[in-house]
């Protein structure tokens, strides 16, 4: 039982912070799922809390830390989706500083209905493993494959074909951003 004026209670009305960081540099990425979990968890706006959404077959784990922009709103009716590439433990709900490097442009196909469904692909600010790493195009080929492989397996387990449409670098990240920031606000 949650009683109202408690920690809990004020834990529970959170505000989501803003996209961008006060540098301009940056943004803040919301994680949903940690890298190395088999749980898949979303966003509850309603609640303003995680919930499980579905559990990965054995043997299958995100293999980054996987969450959405804040103050977003993309054409799958969700907040943008980011991958973000940290070697640190994280959890729901963390709100971790990011550079953008780029952006994966796909397409969800379902039924014979395609919608957009693209994903930003940042380096944690704090990370020293991922700093090197700029654009998607500086980005090791296997690792690049590796992410690739791991949305394409985890859209056709929701009997769904992804298409990755191009590659683009940190710039064309940062316009999608924008222009789903509009379409958050309409």
């Amino acid at each position: 039982m949650i009683v109202s004026g408690t920690n809990i209670d004020k834990a529970i009305n959170m505000k989501l912070p803003s996209v961008f960081t006060k540098n301009k540099m940056c943004i803040n990425a919301i994680i949903e799922t940690p890298k190395g979990c088999a749980a898949k968890y979303n966003y509850d706006e309603e609640t303003q809390m995680f919930r499980l959404k579905k559990i990965l077959p054995a043997g299958m784990a995100f293999p980054f830390h996987f969450g959405f922009i804040p103050g977003t709103h993309a054409e799958d009716g969700d907040p943008l989706d980011v991958l973000v590439l940290l070697d640190e433990p994280s959890w729901p709900g963390c709100v971790i500083e990011c550079r953008l490097i780029g952006v994966m442009e796909a397409t969800e196909t379902k039924n014979n209905k395609t919608i957009r469904n693209d994903r930003l692909i940042a380096t944690a600010f704090a990370s020293e493993k991922y700093s090197k790493i700029k654009r998607l195009d500086s980005m090791d080929k296997y690792l690049e494959k590796e992410i690739e492989n791991f949305f394409n397996t985890y859209t056709n387990l929701e009997e769904k074909e992804l298409k990755i449409i191009s590659k683009k670098g940190p710039g064309a990240a940062i316009e999608l951003i924008k222009k789903a920031m509009k379409h958050g606000n309409n």
